[in-house]
């Protein structure tokens, strides 16, 4: 059973099964596109509250979705074979007529296999709502770069505080480990990263002219308009974040949706503004 990360935990998963509703109360007028339901995260189905009370995860709230009609097909990832295994469980167990696959598997992998699959000549009219809700910087960016040009709207989870920015040492001492990390995930390389994050300037010192190296001071709102633009090459609409605070209300998360149908964004913000502006 997953562990709730905090209120927006919940905030977050109404937020898409809001969207699915009126994504699929859209698409009933279509009736020539399948639709595909896609979770690069799906966990185990279940969510441990803080107060230990049991909340339904995103998948099964989504597959409770009927009205006015369901997803052709549900496609969920779980790297966690436990987790994967028991969501399979609850699936056969409470929808045993819905069309659905859940596989322990990377979702990096996962996301190519479903590129590879809208190729496919006779899969040209499916449309895909992906959910991709990653605990930390799992996702890379060459992941996201292959969804370009297909009929997805995208609803990523960004850990600017909780990963960019703990990786971005004040000093600018960085570890081979971490730059790498940070450049699988931004699509960056490491002196364009260093070029955006930090800069240089000179102190003059008893001993002479030195080069200090200082952080951006505001470098997780940087980070977020950083990502929200990386997204922009790919999709040709990004939503403004839903972004969510810790207790001391630090940004951990930046909550974006990526589309390249410009009513899917207005209804993403239509979603958003309402309940958590």
């Amino acid at each position: 059973m997953n562990k709730f990360g905090g209120n927006w935990t919940d905030q977050k998963i109404d937020i898409v099964t809001s969207y699915a509703k009126a994504y699929l109360t859209i698409m009933n007028k279509y009736d020539y596109f399948k639709l595909i339901y896609f979770d690069g995260f799906a966990g185990s189905g279940e969510i441990t509250a803080e107060d230990e009370a049991t909340l339904e995860g995103a998948a099964v709230r989504v597959l409770t979705i009927n009205d006015p009609k369901s997803f052709d097909l549900y496609y969920f990832v779980e790297l966690d074979k436990k987790f994967a295994a028991n969501l399979e469980t609850t699936i056969r167990k409470k929808f045993p007529e819905k069309k659905s696959h859940v596989v322990a598997e990377d979702c990096n992998v996962k996301l190519s296999d479903l590129v590879d699959y809208l190729q496919k000549p006779e899969n040209k009219y499916c449309k895909v709502l992906a959910f991709i809700d990653p605990k930390g910087m799992q996702v890379n960016w060459n992941s996201l770069e292959i969804l370009k040009g297909y009929g997805i709207d995208l609803w990523i989870l960004v850990p600017i505080g909780m990963g960019v920015n703990r990786l971005l040492k004040k000093d600018g001492i960085i570890s081979d480990e971490w730059i790498t990390r940070l450049e699988k995930f931004l699509g960056m390389t490491r002196p364009d990263i260093m070029k955006f994050f930090y800069n240089s300037k000179p102190v003059y010192t008893l001993f002479g002219e030195e080069i200090v190296i200082e952080k951006e001071q505001k470098a997780i709102d940087a980070a977020a308009k950083l990502y929200q633009s990386r997204l922009k090459t790919i999709f040709k609409f990004v939503s403004e974040p839903f972004v969510m605070r810790n207790s001391m209300n630090s940004p951990m998360y930046h909550f974006y949706m990526a589309t390249n149908n410009k009513a899917a964004l207005t209804i993403a913000n239509d979603v958003i503004k309402p309940k958590y502006k």
